[in-house]
């Protein structure tokens, strides 16, 4: 069994009561998954609206993120645990994703919850998570640049699957996508037109209070996603 796992979960509710219990867990999780052996660090997270990155929340769309002490760990609360066998019930998709950290820059709230266990391999598919809490008075300039960012990655050769995510709307602001490899995803990243000025920018004004970029190595995957059904 691997040690030092990172998983990432999505869900997705239909329907009101389900939609509305979903949206309870953004409060409840901190007190649910407090005692779950194994696990050193959780986040659950909300979506954009529209392509996933809008200023705008997304009531069907959740995510789980989590690290783990080892794969066992993992396997039994997703075996086992109560509260995520009640996402599994309540939801009309789910998928999740096993990796490993290949690389990890930054913080999220003061820690730094992701190991690096393996090396950067520009021939596997590469899953990236980025996070930042941005500061107030660069909120309206850097809200300016998401929609024609965002719309961008869609047309970027490589890309497999992306959304926007985050815990506290407009603030708080995550993505995680999966590449072919690390090379078309830094494509993207410093040669697409949008991202590439969104990265100099952010640079040379400092938007962020605090930011994180990791990049991950899929192995294993549960589920089905919107056709993102891949055996790792």
């Amino acid at each position: 069994m691997k040690q030092n796992i990172v998983t990432f979960s999505l869900f997705r509710f239909e329907g009101a009561a389900p939609k509305w219990w979903a949206f309870a867990q953004m409060g409840r999780s901190r007190f649910l998954f407090n005692q779950v052996k194994g696990l050193t660090f959780y986040k659950m997270l909300g979506s954009g609206g529209g392509n996933g990155f809008s200023i705008l929340p997304n009531f069907n769309v959740y995510t789980l993120l989590c690290t783990w002490k080892d794969e066992a760990s993992a396997n039994d609360f997703f075996e086992k645990n109560d509260t995520f066998q009640d996402f599994l019930a309540k939801s009309n998709q789910n998928y999740t994703i096993f990796a490993e950290t290949a690389t990890a820059h930054g913080l999220w709230e003061n820690k730094s919850p992701f190991v690096a266990t393996t090396e950067l391999d520009n021939t596997r598919l590469v899953a990236v998570l980025t996070r930042a809490t941005i500061k107030l008075r660069y909120l309206p300039y850097f809200w300016k640049f998401v929609p024609r960012t965002s719309r961008s990655v869609y047309e970027q050769t490589g890309r497999l699957f992306s959304i926007g995510i985050g815990e506290v709307p407009i603030i708080q602001q995550a993505t995680f996508s999966l590449w072919e490899n690390p090379k078309k995803m830094m494509d993207y990243a410093y040669k697409s037109k949008y991202h590439s000025e969104v990265v100099q920018k952010t640079r040379a004004l400092g938007w962020y209070k605090e930011e994180l970029f990791a990049r991950f190595h899929p192995y294993k995957s549960i589920g089905v996603w919107d056709g993102l059904d891949m055996n790792f």
